[in-house]
């Protein structure tokens, strides 16, 4: 007796649903490059997503939504392929996502502190404490300085 091992194929929506990007990314991801070409269904000519293209797409969809750059996404897939001669740019280019994920965390802190104070300074306001209101306001001004020197360059 003889087992046909089949792999499961998907559609480009479920892929979508599985991956959680939208089909016109992943055809788009597809024409960049981002993700290698996708078979097509013989009689339909739709894209069919084989396991290892979707389990290649799903880890981009996560390089995705770690708010990687396209061309980053790309040259990361591209060194992917050259294998361990490309282990120092692939450690280069995702040291460099975590220091722009760092900074985003920092601003993100900063901006909830800012508001979590501008809270306070109006429930000063509302209760007539006008003493507080001044000292919260201060340390606001002050906040509002971090955060102005936190902007993107």
């Amino acid at each position: 007796m003889s087992q046909s091992t089949t792999s499961r194929t998907y559609t480009i929506k479920e892929a979508a649903a599985l991956t959680g990007l939208p089909a016109s990314t992943l055809r788009y991801y597809e024409q960049i490059g981002v993700i290698p070409p996708v078979g097509r269904g013989e009689s339909s000519g739709h894209r069919v997503y084989d396991e290892a293209t979707l389990d290649q797409v799903m880890w981009v969809a996560c390089l995705a939504a770690t708010g990687m750059s396209v061309g980053d996404m790309r040259r990361y897939v591209a060194n992917g392929a050259v294998g361990a001669a490309a282990a120092a740019e692939q450690i280069e280019l995702m040291q460099a996502q975590a220091a722009r994920l760092e900074l985003e965390a920092r601003r993100l802190e900063l901006r909830t502190r800012y508001v979590r104070l501008k809270v306070d300074y109006w429930h000063a306001v509302a209760a007539g404490d006008t003493e507080r209101a001044e000292l919260i306001g201060a340390e606001a001004r002050s906040l509002a300085d971090a955060l102005h020197g936190t902007r993107e360059a």
